[in-house]
């Protein structure tokens, strides 16, 4: 195993793979360095003597500046480096030309749906109009699940505390989020459950909805039945019913919709699960398939690595939105942007958020971003797409679910048990974690640091799970929504 790695020629420090012993020599482009102290695996040393306010290179990129003077052989980590991430920020589009990929059509085994949508997964879904039926909802689920049959997977509720007290943006949101579960292909058929009386309540919902086939979509209000759990029983035999009459067949590739972010990043994060997600991406895409990547925050400091790969300025004016419109967001708090890396990134290597914004857009791979997705919004466009929204893990999965996402690549170096309503593939970013953790881990990016490639791999490891191997938050049953809030609560 390598001692070390300099990911970019023009990088002033390298990334200790194993911890380097104080004292430790390290050869690097034929010149040798010692460790002036202990430098933990996935944390920075200096190759170089940089001068205090002088730029730290990573990735080819600044990820910040020295707070002091800082010596060759010295670790470099939060306690010398300060982030140089500035408030709004002009951008130029200067297009970078990138190289178009066609390549041979696959196919999965998946669910056609009536309206020419395909799914994944064939499961039966409690949707909530509000918070207040959510343990009627959980109930419902534990009861219809003992009459799934054929080729119904799961009944699954969906709980979440919103749905009524809201205005303006986030009832909206809310009500636009609920609607893009009860359309999401993945699940045969649906229960919208709403109390009666709530703000977002199903009459409201159903503007969301729009058209719907009312054997796959029923609707259910507490207030106005004698027994909402008899009722519901019977709504849900009716609905496992419907759902039971689709069978997998083949469907293209070309169809696929898959989510990409990270969550619990390290040192390692950058340099194996994310390029490796950002492999399949560009792979998928060379295949007509769709691609979806989120957390804005986690861009900051990296934004204009997309931005120069807009697929034409329109695109690039919408990126640019997005980025300032998310910093808007957090100085309208009185909030800096640059609050990110969280406590256990640090622990991990990650230094300042232009180090982990760098190491994140590793997943978008190489193609050209088509489109940028409002939160609540569909996928439209074929290709690498753009989705606004939060670094949060859970509101996260639930935005790229309600885009539309089949399942979500899910990058992780501390791990988490979080799991989408969606298949959510998790994918180590070490070893360690994946030997300590196979209870949540699905796949294993860590031998990447050891010269393996991995893409083929991992890209028909994705089509079995399209074809329904099940996922660790599947076996668990670690499915769950949260839905972006901002405002005020009534």
């Amino acid at each position: 195993m390598k001692d070390f790695i300099k990911i970019n020629e023009n990088d002033n420090v390298i990334v200790a793979i194993k911890e380097l012993a104080e004292g430790e020599k390290v050869t690097v482009d034929g010149k040798e360095y010692t460790a002036a102290e202990t430098i933990p695996a996935g944390h920075k040393m200096a190759i170089c003597d940089i001068p205090q306010g002088g730029d730290v290179i990573k990735y080819g990129f600044r990820i910040g500046n020295a707070k002091e003077n800082i010596k060759a052989g010295q670790w470099v980590h939060v306690h010398n480096i300060k982030t140089a991430l500035g408030d709004l920020l002009t951008y130029t589009y200067e297009p970078v030309k990138t190289e178009e990929k066609k390549t041979e059509e696959r196919t999965f085994m998946g669910f056609a749906r009536p309206d020419g949508s395909v799914g994944v997964r064939n499961e039966v879904w409690i949707v909530p109009t509000v918070g207040c039926v959510n343990n009627i909802a959980t109930a419902m689920a534990k009861r219809a699940n003992a009459k799934v049959h054929g080729s119904v997977e799961e009944v699954i509720a969906f709980p979440h505390p919103y749905g009524c007290s809201q205005m303006g943006d986030d009832q909206n949101n809310t009500r636009q989020i609920l609607a893009d579960l009860v359309n999401h292909p993945n699940a045969g058929g649906v229960l919208v459950l709403g109390l009666g009386c709530e703000n977002s309540n199903i009459g409201e919902l159903k503007k969301y909805i729009g058209d719907y086939d009312e054997n796959r979509v029923k609707f259910l209000v507490c207030q106005e039945c004698e027994d909402e759990m008899e009722e519901g029983e019977k709504l849900l035999e009716e609905l496992i019913d419907y759902a039971a009459g689709f069978s997998r067949e083949p469907i293209s590739a070309s169809k696929l919709i898959i989510g990409m972010k990270c969550g619990g990043s390290d040192g390692f994060s950058g340099l194996t699960a994310n390029p490796l997600i950002g492999r399949f991406s560009d792979k998928l895409i060379s295949k007509g398939g769709s691609t979806v990547l989120t957390e804005v925050p986690e861009m900051f400091g990296a934004e204009t690595i997309l931005m120069n790969r807009c697929v034409n300025e329109e695109v690039f004016y919408k990126t640019v939105s997005l980025i300032n419109d998310f910093k808007d967001y957090f100085t309208s708090h009185n909030q800096v942007v640059y609050e990110n890396p969280s406590p256990g990134n640090k622990k991990g290597g990650i230094t300042t958020l232009e180090d982990k914004s760098l190491g994140c857009v590793q997943k978008s791979g190489s193609a050209d971003v088509e489109d940028v997705i409002e939160i609540g919004g569909s996928v439209t466009r074929k290709g690498l797409n753009l989705l606004t929204g939060p670094g949060n893990d859970i509101v996260a999965v639930t935005n790229l679910t309600a885009s539309g996402c089949h399942l979500i690549l899910f990058s992780t170096g501390r791990g988490t048990p979080v799991g989408a309503p969606v298949p959510t593939v998790k994918i180590a970013t070490n070893t360690n974690l994946a030997k300590r953790k196979p209870h949540w881990i699905d796949f294993n990016a860590g031998e990447i640091i050891n010269g393996a490639d991995l893409t083929d791999e991992l890209f028909e490891y994705v089509i079995e799970v399209a074809n329904g191997k099940q996922t660790n938050n599947e076996k668990n049953g670690y499915k769950e929504i949260s839905i972006f809030k901002d405002g005020v609560v009534l």
